[in-house]
C-alpha cells in the first residue's frame, strides 16, 4: 500500500526505533531495577484503592479531585468488584478474603436500574469468576463443589441471568441495556456497537463450563455468529448495528472503538472454549484488516463496503491489538505497531482517544486520557512473548507518567487533554482492575499467571482429581483472568457422569459402541449445543502437550499434589 505519512512523521519513528535498539541491550534494567518498578506500581495501586475506600466506597467510582464518589455503570460498588483478583494477584490474601465477603454479604442486584449490557458482563461477571476462580489461592472458604460451584459463582450466575432478556432479539444481538429488574426497557433503542454485541464469550462461557448450563455459552456464540452473518460483501463489519434488522447503522470499520473486543473474543474464545471456528472467523477478518485498514503499520478507519480509508486516525483503543497479535505468534508485526503508538506517548505524555496520523497532531474534543490500560497492556503481552528489555522501559515511561501527571491527594485522575496534561475529577474502575494490574505483571517476571504450562496442581473434588493453575490463563477484556484449566475440571466430571449413565442405559455392545464411538468425535451440533467439548478442545489436553498461550518454551512438567 503507498504510504500516507508525511517524511517528517517517518523521520520520529526512525528516531524512536533507534532510541528503542539502544535500550535493548539488557543493561538498563537488572533483575532490583524490575522489582523496583514491580512495588512502585503496587503503592500506586493501593493509592487508588485505599482512597476509593475511604472517601467513594460504596459508589462505583472515585472523584479524586473532590475526594468524593459517584455512581456511574449501576450502583454496585464496581470499582471493589473490578480490584478484587487484583488484590490477589499482588498476593494480599487477607483483603481478597475480607472484601469477597463483604459483596457476598451486601450486594443485592435486585433493583430497579438500568445498566450497561456489555459493561456488566466484562466488569461484574468477568469480576466475579476471576475471584470465584482465585478463591482457593486466596484462602477463602470453598464449597465442596469447587470449582464447580461457590457462591461468588452463584452470585455472577445471578448477574449474567439478569443480562440474558437483551439477546431476545429477531437477530440474537443483544440490546445495550437491560433493567435488572425487569429486562429490557420499553422503549429501549435498537442501536448497539458491535463490541458491546460480541463481548460475552469469554465469561459467558466460563459460566456454562462450569455450571452446566450451556444456555450461556450458547447465547453469547448466537450473538457472534449473527455478527459474521452481517459483514459486508469485502468482508468488514461496522461499529453499530441495529439488533433488530442486523442494519449496519455505522460503517465505519476499525479495530478500535466499537470493533476492538469484538475480535479480540473471537481469538480468546476461540483458545479458551477450543472452538476453531471462532478463531478461523477472526484469521478471516485478520485478512480484510490487513489489506484494508493496514498502512505503515498503524491501523486506519475504512469504509466497511469499499475499505476505502475515512479517517486516519489512531485511536487509544487500538492499542490493544498488539496484545491480541502476539497471542497468535504475529509478533514482528506486533512489535512494528507498538512502536508507532509509543510514539505518540512519548509526544505527548500520554495517548488521547484520538490522534491524527497525518497530521501528527491530537484531535479536537477527542483529547482525553481516561487512564486506559490497552498500551501497557499490548507491552505486557509482548514482553512476556520476547522478554525484549525495551518493553520494560516503555513501562516504566507510562508509569511515570501518571505518576507525575496524575496522582492527587485522594487517587489518580482522568487527564482531561493530553496537550496541557490539564486533570479531570474521575478515575475509573479499570484503572485499578486493568492499567495498574499490567503494569504489575509487566515487572512481576514469577507472578503465578505467568506459568508457562509445565507445571500445575492436583486437587480432589467430588467429581473427581483435576488439575488447576496450569497456565494458559485467558483474560477477558477488562483483565480478569480465567484458569481454563478449571474449567475442564467441571467439564470432564459431567462428562463422565454422561458417559457412565448412558452406558448403564444401553442394552447391547455394539449400542455402546456406537454411542462411545459418537462421543469421541463429537462433531455433530446436538453435541455442541449441548455444551459438551469437541476433541480439539485444547483445555481437554494436556498442557504440556500443546502450545503456550503466550508462545513461550515450556519447563520440564512437575505437578504438584495440593489438597483440595
Amino acid at each position: 500500500m503507498p504510504s500516507m505519512l508525511k517524511p517528517w512523521m517517518w523521520t520520529i519513528s526512525v528516531v524512536v526505533i533507534l532510541q528503542s535498539s539502544t535500550w535493548s541491550d539488557g543493561r538498563s534494567f537488572s533483575k532490583q531495577d524490575i522489582l523496583k518498578y514491580r512495588e512502585k506500581v503496587r503503592a500506586m495501586f493501593y493509592h487508588g484503592y485505599d482512597n476509593y475506600l475511604n472517601h467513594a466506597y460504596p459508589y462505583d467510582e472515585l472523584r479524586p479531585l473532590t475526594c468524593d464518589g459517584v455512581d456511574t455503570w449501576g450502583s454496585y460498588s464496581l470499582t471493589l468488584i473490578d480490584s478484587l483478583d487484583t488484590l490477589a494477584i499482588m498476593g494480599n490474601y487477607t483483603e481478597f478474603r475480607r472484601v469477597a465477603r463483604l459483596l457476598l454479604n451486601h450486594l443485592d442486584f435486585d433493583e430497579d436500574i438500568n445498566v450497561s449490557v456489555f459493561e456488566t458482563n466484562i466488569r461484574v461477571v468477568g469480576g466475579l469468576l476471576s475471584a470465584h476462580l482465585l478463591s482457593r489461592r486466596a484462602g477463602l472458604e470453598l464449597d465442596p463443589g469447587w470449582p464447580c460451584k461457590g457462591p461468588l459463582l452463584d452470585m455472577a450466575e445471578t448477574v449474567a441471568k439478569k443480562l440474558l432478556p437483551a439477546f431476545k432479539t429477531p437477530t440474537k444481538i443483544p440490546y445495550g441495556t437491560v433493567n435488572l429488574m425487569y429486562g429490557v426497557p420499553k422503549g429501549e433503542i435498537t442501536i448497539t456497537c458491535t463490541a458491546g454485541a460480541g463481548t460475552f464469550a469469554v465469561e459467558f462461557g466460563t459460566l456454562s463450563r462450569l455450571t452446566g448450563d450451556p444456555i450461556f455459552e450458547q447465547t453469547a456464540l448466537e450473538a457472534l455468529d449473527a455478527i459474521w452473518k452481517y459483514k459486508s460483501d469485502v468482508g468488514l463489519i461496522g461499529n453499530h448495528i441495529d439488533v433488530n434488522t442486523g442494519k449496519w447503522t455505522a460503517t465505519d470499520s476499525g479495530v478500535g472503538a466499537g470493533c476492538d473486543s469484538y475480535y479480540e473474543y473471537l481469538v480468546k474464545g476461540g483458545l479458551m472454549l477450543g472452538n476453531p471456528k471462532l478463531l478461523d472467523q477472526y484469521y478471516e477478518y485478520d485478512k480484510v484488516i490487513q489489506q484494508f485498514m493496514k498502512r505503515d503499520d498503524w491501523y486506519m478507519w475504512v469504509n466497511m463496503k469499499k475499505g476505502s480509508v475515512t479517517m486516519p486516525v489512531f485511536q487509544s483503543l487500538d492499542a490493544f491489538y498488539p496484545g491480541l497479535q502476539s497471542m497468535l505468534g504475529k509478533i514482528d508485526d506486533a512489535m512494528k505497531t507498538l512502536h508507532n503508538y509509543y510514539q505518540v506517548w512519548r509526544q505527548l505524555g500520554f495517548i488521547p482517544e484520538f490522534y491524527n496520523i497525518v497530521n501528527g497532531k491530537v484531535v479536537d474534543k477527542r483529547e482525553g486520557y481516561p487512564l486506559r490500560p490497552e498500551l501497557i497492556e499490548s507491552i505486557m503481552y509482548l514482553y512476556r512473548a520476547t522478554k525484549d528489555p525495551m518493553l520494560l522501559e516503555m513501562g516504566r515511561d507510562i508509569y511515570t507518567s501518571i505518576e507525575k501527571s496524575s496522582k492527587t491527594p485522594c487517587g489518580y485522575t482522568t487527564i482531561k487533554d493530553v496537550r496541557t496534561h490539564k486533570p479531570d475529577n474521575r478515575m475509573e474502575s479499570f484503572f485499578l482492575s486493568e492499567t495498574t494490574k499490567y503494569l504489575y505483571l509487566l515487572f512481576d517476571p514469577d507472578n503465578f499467571l505467568h506459568n508457562s504450562g509445565g507445571q500445575g496442581e492436583v486437587i480432589s473434588t467430588p467429581r473427581g482429581e483435576c488439575v488447576i493453575e496450569s497456565g494458559g490463563y485467558i483474560f477477558n477484556t477488562e483483565a480478569h483472568p480465567i484458569d481454563t484449566a478449571a474449567l475442564h475440571c467441571c467439564q470432564r466430571a459431567r462428562d463422565t457422569k454422561f458417559i457412565e449413565d448412558m452406558l448403564r442405559t444401553l442394552q447391547t455392545k455394539s449400542a455402546k459402541l456406537r454411542f462411545l464411538d459418537d462421543f469421541t468425535r463429537i462433531t455433530s451440533p446436538k453435541w455442541m449445543k449441548e455444551g459438551l467439548p469437541g476433541s480439539y478442545n485444547c483445555t481437554a489436553q494436556p498442557f504440556h502437550a500443546r502450545l503456550s498461550i503466550l508462545g513461550e518454551m515450556f519447563e520440564p512438567q512437575k505437578v504438584i499434589n495440593a489438597a483440595p
